[in-house]
């Protein structure tokens, strides 16, 4: 099975968080946590276009009677900026889970504008953004942002952090 740290963890915690559908657009850096939902025959994971689909999918799947999941990378956060409002104004709990770009080691300058307002995008948009920065958080806060999200109907974001997604190479 995909995933051998945090991964495993992370979505243990998404498992006992009753999470029933996952949403993502496809990731180096989430690659093994999607993997592991598209195995798992309880979670409907579904493959996204575009990153803003994913906050229709979450506010649908939250009027279903599913908890969701959102997987993307920070520069699709940008995609979502005018989507983001609907989980504000309908109340809704959303959980989004962010792969950083544009931090540590970062080789592609192309990431490194959105990767640096990420954060302060979500906070504009009232999300609450909790970072993961080591191995051994990463369950722990995955698991508190679920419980946040759904008991208080709030959208939270948890940012994994360059450093523990790992470094990009270019391959030739």
């Amino acid at each position: 099975m995909a995933g051998s740290g945090w991964e495993q963890d992370v979505f243990a915690r998404i498992k006992s968080g009753g999470i029933g559908v996952a949403g993502y657009v496809p990731d180096a850096g989430l690659a093994a946590l999607i993997d592991l939902a598209r195995a798992d025959t309880a979670i409907t994971d579904v493959a996204l276009t575009s990153e803003e689909q994913g906050i229709g999918l979450c506010a649908g799947a939250w009027l279903g009677g599913q908890r969701s999941v959102l997987l993307m990378q920070s520069s699709g956060v940008g995609n979502c900026i005018n989507m983001l409002s609907l989980q504000h104004a309908a109340r809704f709990p959303m959980v989004i889970v962010v792969a950083m770009r544009g931090e540590h080691a970062e080789l592609n300058p192309w990431q490194i504008p959105m990767g640096s307002v990420t954060q302060a995008a979500l906070e504009l948009c009232a999300f609450k953004v909790e970072r993961v920065d080591a191995d051994n958080e990463a369950g722990d806060i995955v698991e508190a942002a679920i419980d946040l999200a759904y008991h208080g109907n709030v959208g939270v974001a948890v940012l994994l952090s360059q450093k523990l997604i790992g470094r990009k190479k270019w391959v030739e």
